[in-house]
């Protein structure tokens, strides 16, 4: 297979290079639309019949929530070196949403005896979404439910596919409890969505879901907004590696290997304003698919040689930080001779890793940040997955008598300026007259 090459030296940036494959959803927005129906009719039933059809579970009794033999099952299982990096990444993830993690409430006055700002509060109920269709994500676990538990959500669940046996993933589970999660349900995809839109005899009612899926879970949390919040845009994976002309190629094509292996749907672009660092990129990636297993190798194949990955070779490394911005990536990697120096050229992409020694992959498990991240251009308007997801800011406000004059005078003319005189009214004399009765009093 011949890896994707686009040249636009002298020309503008094709409208098609900046699609990806959540851009048209009205296939799944079909699909998904009986697939809600029968959750919010069915409950638990059509959760077992979906997890039978679509995730091909094959036994006979299987229970929607994980039961706590299952987490004891799996810290057994499990290698005890996999559960020494799962603890490094929470307490990475752990240290770097406590910081970002805002103070629970802050007050300026604004003029004299006025006082003016927000309360932070922790949003009830959020289910966080992990993938499981193309491989097992325990770092979706700890990048979705680390926030939520710092944040203080009284009610963080987690959502995942379950295996054929019927189970969980077993890193998942020893993440879920290491983050400090109980409560997991085997329900994904559009079914899983609905579960926690409506609740079912099982699976509690949610008011917010956060994670990344496959376009049938984004076409169902679109028609469930009405119902729940749908968090962070987070569709298939995407990524530019934007490489200038001091670059090995090798080094570039490495790096698009990260996102390409996730499955036929993601997105993967080398960007660069050199021929040679493109030359060299696509010579190395034969030699790198024979390193990796068949099916990643597979899936990195299907995109990179496809109509959604590639090369790309402009004529000046100002146009590839022109086409940067316009895709606005999930993740993007500058690989230059001076990446701080590029870094403020950049106004639209998820997230920014700098250097040759910082891979998506570092990124994606255990640098700290969040790796959940808007798609699908969304990163234009929309940041990364953060603390701030699973909170709601309140305002505050406290005015005291000796501040109180000034602020109702100016609120009176502007009432009686908007035609409000029920907003005048209770900013006029009549006011002074009541509290100073009660003054009185």
């Amino acid at each position: 297979m011949e890896v994707s090459f686009y040249d636009l030296s002298g020309k503008s940036i094709p409208a098609e290079l900046l699609q990806r494959t959540e851009s048209d959803l009205s296939f799944f927005s079909e699909k998904v639309t009986p697939i809600i129906e029968a959750v919010r009719t069915n409950g638990d039933a059509a959760l077992i019949d979906f997890a039978k059809k679509f995730d091909k579970v094959e036994v006979d009794t299987f229970s929607v929530k994980a039961q706590e033999s299952e987490f004891e099952a799996a810290f057994a299982r499990l290698d005890p070196e996999v559960i020494e990096t799962i603890r490094y990444s929470v307490e990475n993830v752990r240290a770097f949403h406590q910081a970002q993690k805002p103070e629970e409430m802050w007050l300026k006055e604004m003029k004299p005896g006025a006082f003016a700002g927000d309360r932070h509060v922790p949003i009830e109920a959020v289910a966080c979404y992990v993938p499981r269709g193309k491989g097992s994500f325990p770092s979706v676990l700890i990048m979705t439910a680390v926030p939520a538990v710092v944040a203080g959500v009284p009610k963080p669940i987690v959502i995942t596919p379950p295996g054929p046996d019927g189970t969980v993933d077993d890193a998942t589970l020893v993440a879920a409890r290491l983050v400090g999660i109980e409560d997991v349900y085997k329900c994904g995809g559009a079914q899983g969505v609905a579960a926690v839109a409506f609740g079912t005899e099982s699976v509690p009612k949610c008011l917010k879901i956060v994670g990344p899926g496959s376009p049938w879970v984004v076409a169902a949390k679109q028609q469930l907004t009405h119902l729940l919040d749908p968090g962070v845009p987070a569709g298939p994976s995407e990524s530019v590696i934007l490489a200038d002309e001091t670059v090995d190629g090798r080094l570039a094509a490495l790096d698009l290997l990260i996102e390409s292996e996730h499955g036929p749907d993601s997105s993967a672009y080398l960007v660069t304003n050199s021929k040679a660092v493109a030359d060299a990129a696509i010579e190395a990636l034969s030699g790198y698919w024979q390193k990796i297993t068949p099916q990643r190798a597979e899936f990195s194949q299907a995109v990179l040689c496809g109509n959604h990955g590639g090369v790309v070779l402009t004529d000046s490394f100002d146009k590839a930080i022109e086409f940067v911005n316009q895709y606005a990536p999930e993740h993007l990697e500058i690989l230059a001779k001076e990446p701080m120096a590029v870094m403020p050229r950049i106004t639209n992409a998820g997230e920014i890793l700098l250097g040759n020694y910082t891979p998506i992959s570092i990124g994606n498990f255990v640098l700290g940040p969040n790796a959940v991240l808007p798609t699908n251009s969304n990163a234009k308007t929309a940041g990364p997955l953060s603390v701030f997801d699973y909170m709601k800011r309140i305002s505050v406000g406290y005015v005291t008598q000796a501040g109180y004059s000034e602020l109702a005078k100016n609120a009176n003319r502007f009432a009686h300026y908007e035609g409000f005189s029920g907003h005048a009214l209770a900013v006029s004399e009549l006011r002074d007259e009541i509290l100073k009765g009660e003054h009185d009093g």
